[in-house]
């Protein structure tokens, strides 16, 4: 099987759970550290599904490895591969489709609610799940490409997530690990600190609270839409 491609952007978001989840199910994956100057090499179609990470920058920034992105993404729409997004990542597919990323109403940093569209294909998608909690942590938000439909938002952010096809672009986090949110709400003090009038920022400590519970509760509802995404793995 050809192996599903993941960028990462920043070292702090790495694949989390979503690669764990891969290597699980013996779907091999290959990690493409952006943040360390590699680039997509050969064509898209060396690859079964490309998936790509969060990141504190904006693909409204001019970065010299946005537009070779913004290429890879189009190139696999065209090919029928399909594209998982986290946040940046769900920013970066959008923007690749003709998107608009603009400023969010408020941060959202944290643990928030967000609820499933009642309509038959976000239960596609989600099985029964009517809402759930998820990790959040972003400033800007995504337009839904054409043809996009919009099947989960928050009561903050309207657009947390679109599926098109076989493509699916989350502005949340349902990878994270203990680890990751540890890590996060640490070096995120000053962030945190300065967003924390807004009724969307948890301080670091409510964070953590009830950790444990809160992640392994995220990854049953990874699982349910990882295991939809891998349906349409290119062979």
């Amino acid at each position: 099987m050809k192996p599903v491609a993941i960028f990462r952007h920043v070292a702090l978001e790495g694949p989390g759970y979503f690669g764990t989840f891969l290597t699980q199910r013996g779907i091999p994956w290959r990690l493409i550290r952006v943040d360390e100057g590699e680039r997509l090499s050969g064509e898209v179609t060396a690859f079964s599904g490309l998936a790509f990470m969060g990141g504190p920058m904006s693909v409204n920034d001019d970065l010299l490895w946005l537009s070779p992105a913004f290429d890879a993404v189009r190139r696999a729409a065209a090919a029928d591969i399909p594209l998982l997004g986290h946040c940046l990542g769900g920013q970066l597919i959008a923007k690749a489709l003709g998107a608009a990323i603009t400023k969010a109403p408020v941060k959202e940093l944290g643990w928030g609610e967000v609820t499933v569209a009642d309509d038959p294909l976000a239960r596609e998608w989600f099985g029964e799940m009517r809402c759930f909690d998820t990790f959040h942590w972003h400033g800007e938000s995504f337009a839904l490409p054409q043809g996009a439909a919009l099947v989960l938002s928050s009561a903050h952010c309207r657009n947390q997530a679109y599926v098109l096809g076989k493509h699916l672009g989350m502005q949340c986090h349902v990878e994270m690990t203990e680890d990751m949110v540890r890590t996060w709400s640490a070096s995120g003090t000053e962030e945190i600190r300065a967003a924390l009038a807004s009724p969307a920022v948890q301080s670091a400590e409510a964070m953590q609270q009830n950790l444990s519970e809160r992640v392994r509760a995220l990854h049953a509802v990874a699982d349910v839409l990882y295991g939809r995404w891998i349906q349409g793995l290119a062979d």
